[in-house]
């Protein structure tokens, strides 16, 4: 019988190497188990090298303004399979430092499919069929989330990709067809929209990206739309049929019945969470379509046994949230009182221009009954920065209620916007009030200085604005 560990983690995405990277540090003899390969999803198929391809076909379209700054480029060649290698390149380089990291923090990493037969017993089977089983003292269950497929006709029809294969895609398409309107949705058609696909969105929601303010919301599809992307919304799918040259899309839309159809047709409708074929009901686990029910230390209903990201419940299907309640279940395991809050989660949407958010929207401040709100903004287009780098699309908006004027939501659209959040991140987590972060001195000249001014603009006093 091989010596018992303390705890052993089933899956190796976000939550759950950090559980390790985390409870290795502290010195607890940890195994973490994962089925393909570590980093999960978000390293290998979704965050990483979804960056790696946006910033390829943002650098792509700065090239063609480059004229604005001097340089006279001719003949501009891309070379998409090249775009694709670096991607590999980044990913391989990424998963191995992973390696290391579980090396040096003397981490068994495993590789197979576990299961849990209760708090103290994970059996592996391996690629190859060999069974092995670890003996702990606790579980943690970190079997992240998959693809939800909706019941519309043709959805199953072979090569209908996801955004897992979309990122692996040697060669382009002319067209392509993205069904949804969330996060994964606007990410992969800024992409493939500048790399010079012509892509068209098919939602059948009256809105986009339903989690965001609405007004920043609509902000970004009209920017996206001047682009070149075709949006069309409230618009179902009554059924999907494969021809010739792609597929064809028979669409209902406020017009009646629309064609629409493309070479490619992305499904990007949203993610579920995954159990990972666990026995949740055999382990005592309470857990519901939605993910499985932890309190704040990340404790499950069944002593010994916590779960962590995309498979728990709420649900927040961020990489970064993941990551926290996997160093806090390992805190909790090894006896150091940690929890997870969740009342100030940043999002960040990367499409050209980037959408971040914290906090609450305009509309759930009102929803919620929140008193005396107002909003202060302020355009990229009247900041210094913004100007030299030529990327004066979009604002910050900023949320704030009660006497005081405490800021409980802020909202960035434009350059950089998923780094700029997080002084709005501390902000609303600290209750920090409008004026005392108008207080703060920002460099200049810096694409922060927006922040500040929208901060002065909750009491009327933005100083760069000709106009209100």
């Amino acid at each position: 019988m091989s010596e018992k560990y303390k705890v052993v983690i089933i899956g190796g995405g976000p939550g759950g190497y950090l559980a390790a990277l985390r409870a290795g540090s502290l010195g607890l003899k940890t195994a973490v188990i994962e089925k393909e390969a570590l980093g999960g999803i978000c390293l290998n198929h979704g965050c990483i090298p979804t960056k790696v391809l946006t910033h390829g076909a943002a650098f792509y379209r700065r090239l063609q303004d480059a004229g604005e700054f001097g340089f006279n480029i001719k003949e501009m060649e891309f070379d998409y399979p090249r775009l694709q290698q670096k991607k590999k390149d980044v990913v391989s380089e990424l998963v191995g430092h992973i390696s290391e990291l579980m090396e040096n923090k003397n981490v068994d990493v495993y590789y197979g499919d576990a299961r849990a037969l209760s708090a103290q017993q994970v059996t592996i089977k391996s690629a190859s069929g060999e069974e092995t089983i670890l003996e702990t003292e606790n579980v943690i269950l970190a079997t992240g989330s998959e693809e939800i497929y909706p019941p519309t006709k043709g959805i199953d029809l072979p090569g209908i990709i996801t955004s897992r294969e979309a990122l692996a895609l040697e060669e382009l398409p002319e067209t392509m067809a993205v069904i949804g309107g969330g996060v994964i949705a606007l990410e992969m058609a800024s992409i493939f929209m500048g790399l010079g696909v012509k892509v068209t969105i098919v939602h059948r929601s009256e809105r986009l990206l339903r989690r965001m303010d609405l007004e920043m919301v609509r902000r970004l599809s009209t920017y996206m739309r001047k682009s070149g992307l075709n949006i069309m919304m409230n618009s179902p799918i009554e059924v999907i049929e494969k021809v010739e040259d792609g597929y064809k899309l028979t669409v209902n839309t406020r017009k009646g019945r629309e064609i629409v159809q493309a070479e490619s047709l992305l499904l990007a409708v949203g993610r579920k969470a995954a159990f990972g074929g666990q026995n949740l009901e055999a382990l005592g686990v309470e857990y519901e379509s939605n993910g499985i029910r932890v309190n704040s230390k990340m404790e499950t209903s069944a002593p010994n046994i916590y779960a962590v990201g995309d498979a728990t419940y709420p649900n927040y299907y961020l990489a970064h949230t993941a990551y926290h309640q996997g160093i806090v279940a390992a805190e909790n395991i090894a006896g150091i009182a940690a929890h997870f809050d969740g009342s100030a989660v940043p999002v960040c949407l990367f499409t050209d221009p980037e959408l971040s958010c914290v906090g609450l929207s305009e509309e759930e401040a009102k929803e919620k009954g929140c008193e005396n709100i107002k909003t202060g903004k302020f355009p990229f287009s009247a900041n210094g920065k913004a100007a030299t780098q030529n990327e004066k699309e979009g604002a910050v908006k900023i949320i704030t209620a009660g006497e005081n004027d405490k800021i409980i939501g802020m909202h960035i659209l434009g350059p950089h916007a998923s780094d700029l959040i997080q002084e709005g991140t501390m902000a609303v987590a600290k209750g920090v009030t409008a004026a005392e972060m108008a207080e703060l001195i920002h460099p200049h000249p810096t694409l922060g200085e927006s922040v500040w001014e929208a901060a002065m603009g909750i009491n009327k006093a933005a100083l760069h604005l000709t106009r209100r």
